[in-house]
């Protein structure tokens, strides 16, 4: 049982205090007016192209911090608040997304691995759930080993994730400040409060992948 509080339980509740960071920062600073009045589209638009990237496609998308870049389309999803918000939350998040796609124009080395384990991961994602059931209803406890693999994926991934996004904030910072769509002082406070929050969130989701695969592989050991 303390095993299992360790390695399981801890990681998640690391994973939900990280995701009320993001929230909170979120909420706040969504609330704050930048003083350059730009739209997180219009900053997206300004910030690529002072990039000389001409070739990616700024689009709204309904879900709520579900803004990413699609490499494979080459498309910046932005949801509501940030797409047609000239906050500075809206600001952050979108130069945030911006610098992925500047990763992608560069060749950067984290987000092609990145791009390389999307396959592996989505398969081990969806196998997970099958054997968790397959194990119960069945008492496959040799299943387990096929868990520990796909954990193993998955951590990797995460891995090779938090490079990847902490660059991607670092470029935002910059960008927007050497740009001057944020103000020193304030607003600059508040695009890194909303991106270290969101930086937390990947580390957690590192940790609770870490946990499980641990999980898993002492569980085997026991089983043997």
């Amino acid at each position: 049982m303390m095993i299992w509080i360790l390695l399981i339980g801890v990681p998640m509740l690391i994973g939900l205090w990280a995701q009320s960071k993001v929230s909170g920062a979120f909420n706040r600073w969504k609330q704050v007016r930048a003083a350059s009045n730009l739209t997180g589209a219009e900053a997206a638009q300004r910030i690529l192209a002072a990039a000389n990237i001409h070739d990616v496609e700024i689009v709204p998308i309904r879900d709520a911090l579900g803004d990413h870049y699609d490499p494979a389309k080459k498309r910046l999803c932005l949801s509501p608040d940030i797409y047609g918000t000239p906050s500075v939350a809206a600001l952050g998040i979108a130069a945030h997304e911006c610098g992925h796609a500047i990763q992608h124009a560069n060749s950067y080395a984290p987000l092609k691995w990145r791009m390389l384990a999307v396959p592996a991961t989505q398969f081990a994602s969806q196998m997970l759930p099958i054997i968790f059931i397959a194990g119960l209803f069945f008492h496959a406890f040799h299943l387990i080993f096929i868990a520990i693999a796909c954990f193993f994926v998955l951590v990797v991934f995460n891995l090779i994730t938090l490079p990847v996004e902490f660059d991607a904030s670092r470029r935002a910072k910059i960008i927007l400040q050497n740009m001057g769509m944020v103000k020193q002082g304030e607003e600059a406070s508040g695009v890194n409060d909303v991106l270290d929050a969101a930086a937390l969130t990947y580390v957690a989701a590192f940790v609770a992948a870490l946990g499980q695969l641990l999980f898993f592989i002492l569980q085997a050991t026991r089983s043997r």
